[in-house]
């Protein structure tokens, strides 16, 4: 099946890597590795099967254009479009809180390009910030194994300089200073709501 985006081009889904994403990704699923979107869907579901959160992930509406009926029983989609480009990747809510964010990773050791993020996902977040919800990226370094999160505040100041002959990137050392670096464990894999505690003023639960 061929799904394109509203402009017209095909969409590619990403190949399968043989190499686990992280040292840490096998905890919960043996040796099979796991993306950060997997990471953090596995831990969404702990936080909603443990009554601590409402967090999903947000499906991208398809229109079908083209279907064969081999028998009528049955019926193929054969191509299909993507309605309007997506805003950000998970929302929802936390301690009477709405929360939107995007997770991103990189390759780079040294900083974190901001050509990974879309205008129309900073444009949303900074709608959603103006509503009061709680907004921010998750971002990882993969070569380097290390994961945070960053307000989304902070990163529409690197985004805005971008304008005024600032970097095309965050510095590492720039998100080590603003960010929340977050650690792995058992359960939940990734445990984002602590440094989410942190940003709405909150002692961090035990989750």
């Amino acid at each position: 099946m061929t799904i394109r985006y509203p402009n017209g081009k095909a969409y590619r889904q990403p190949s399968p890597s043989n190499k686990p994403h992280s040292k840490f990704a096998n905890v919960n699923f043996g040796d099979r590795g796991m993306s950060l979107e997997e990471e953090l869907n596995a831990s969404n579901t702990y936080y909603l099967e443990n009554d601590i959160a409402v967090i999903h992930k947000k499906p991208t509406p398809i229109q079908i254009v083209k279907v064969d009926y081999p028998n009528r029983a049955a019926a193929v989609i054969r191509e299909a479009y993507f309605q309007h480009a997506s805003t950000t990747d998970y929302n929802g809510v936390y301690r009477g809180k709405y929360l939107d964010f995007e997770a991103k990773e990189t390759k780079s050791k040294t900083a974190f390009p901001l050509k990974n993020f879309h205008e129309h996902q900073i444009e949303h977040m900074r709608k959603c910030l103006q509503q009061g919800g709680i907004c921010f990226v998750i971002i990882r370094f993969a070569v380097l194994e290390r994961l945070f999160l960053l307000k989304a505040t902070d990163l529409n100041t690197y985004w805005d300089h971008q304008a005024d002959g600032g970097r095309k990137s965050i510095p590492l050392a720039d998100v080590e200073r603003l960010a929340t670096e977050l650690h792995y464990q058992l359960n939940p894999l990734i445990p984002y709501l602590d440094a989410v505690d942190t940003i709405i003023n909150v002692s961090p639960s035990s989750h």
